[in-house]
């Protein structure tokens, strides 16, 4: 008899996990957190550190040396304006059969701008001509017969004195040249009227071509070949009612705006310094032409018009600098302080010069002193200063900085005597 094989149990035992091997592991993971909150520690005082010494970043300006000449008591901004600026417009309704020019081009007074279609008008000037030829003619068909009638008027005379012809008969021969001599002046009277005609039909003629009215320079062309142009605006919304804009740059001024608040600081012929806000290098002086006797009450403000002076005025029509002055181009300008005499200004006690022009943003106030702080190096020092007038944007410097000193404009606003910075670069 075959024996039957014992039945295999699993051991459920051989899976459990001892006390020792638990705590192991539990001691393992306690050691990697450990090691990751001291690396994490050590990061943020690397971080901190780099922090706490980096360098703050500002921006810096380099003292001018003051020109020599007024200070400025007032600045303002306005634009380019001309004086001399027109809308180019035909007399008479027409259809533009050419243009002569574009935008930018330069015109000479009485230059051919524009024509229109004159037909018409020269098939009526060519009527009224052919109507002054017709009396011309007729003239001198009366003027023959009127030598005919002085000689049949002598020969009458002759034979009346003779007894051979009648009185009648010479009354006939009076009559006829005294006809023929009216005749003749009522065709030099239509003559004259034709030729008066004529000259108005030239004049239509004339008007079907637009010249420039002076030497300019065109800025705007507004009517194209095959539209209609007319002096009013009745001829419909596809009417044009001008040619051409031209501006005579010669007369370029300065319009500005002038608070009413400091518009006493303002007088007539008071000199100015104007800079284009596209060439903020260039300076040119001018003056006060004239200070318009109203204020606008929505702005609160006085149009105040500056012309350019005889040197300044003389570089703007130079060829290499003119194209340079456009219409409507921004500008600021500086109303300078009228310069005191020569005597009074020795006399007064704040006439000292100044070393030094810093702008307004460098100055710093602490109580009643004023500082600035001086570059040197990646160094800060902090050196007070004694201030004179403004200019503009810019202060001058009475005492204790000299020209091409470096000085801080904008940084933060705990900059300290001594301390390091990095000049941020433009």
């Amino acid at each position: 008899m075959a024996t039957t094989p014992k039945s295999l149990k699993p051991d459920l035992g051989s899976l459990r996990i001892s006390d020792t091997k638990r705590n192991a592991t539990r001691s393992s993971k306690r050691w990697l957190w450990l090691f990751l909150g001291v690396l994490a520690l050590i990061l943020l005082a690397v971080a901190a550190s780099a922090f706490r010494d980096r360098k703050p970043e500002v921006e810096v300006a380099t003292v001018s040396k003051p020109a020599n000449g007024p200070a400025g008591v007032l600045n303002a901004s306005g634009y380019i304006t001309p004086r001399r600026r027109a809308t180019i417009a035909a007399k008479i309704t027409g259809r533009v059969t050419s243009v002569m020019f574009d935008e930018g081009t330069r015109v000479a007074e009485g230059q051919l701008l524009a024509t229109l279609d004159d037909s018409d008008a020269r098939r009526a000037l060519d009527s009224a001509k052919a109507d002054r030829d017709s009396s011309q003619a007729a003239i001198a068909d009366f003027e023959v017969q009127l030598r005919n009638a002085e000689i049949e008027l002598h020969r009458a005379e002759q034979l009346v004195k003779e007894g051979v012809q009648t009185q009648q008969a010479l009354d006939t021969a009076v009559m006829t040249a005294d006809s023929l001599r009216a005749k003749i002046n009522l065709a030099k009277q239509q003559v004259a009227g034709t030729e008066a005609r004529i000259r108005e039909q030239q004049q239509a003629v004339d008007n079907c071509t637009i010249r420039a009215p002076y030497a300019g320079i065109v800025v705007s062309k507004d009517a194209q070949v095959g539209e209609m142009v007319s002096p009013v605006s009745a001829g419909g919304g596809f009417t044009r009612t001008g040619i051409a804009t031209i501006v005579d740059l010669h007369s370029n001024e300065i319009e500005v705006d002038v608070s009413e608040s400091y518009i006493a600081k303002v007088q007539p012929n008071q000199p100015v310094t104007a800079i284009l806000d596209a060439y903020p290098d260039w300076s040119i002086p001018a003056k006060v032409r004239t200070v318009i006797p109203t204020a606008d009450r929505q702005k609160a403000t006085v149009k105040v018009r500056i012309s350019f002076t005889d040197e300044g005025h003389v570089r703007l029509i130079d060829p290499a600098t003119q194209p340079r002055i456009l219409p409507d181009m921004g500008v600021k300008v500086t109303f300078l302080e009228e310069e005191k005499p020569k005597a009074a200004a020795d006399k007064s006690p704040a006439a000292a010069p100044a070393l030094a022009l810093v702008p307004a943003a460098a100055i710093h106030r602490d109580n009643s002193s004023k500082f600035v702080f001086v570059v040197k190096g990646d160094t800060l020092e902090r050196r007070a200063v004694s201030l004179g007038s403004v200019r503009g944007t810019n202060v001058e410097i009475l005492a204790g900085l000299q020209p091409d000193a470096v000085v801080v404009v904008k940084g933060p606003e705990s900059l300290r005597d001594g301390q390091s910075v990095q000049i941020k670069q433009q």
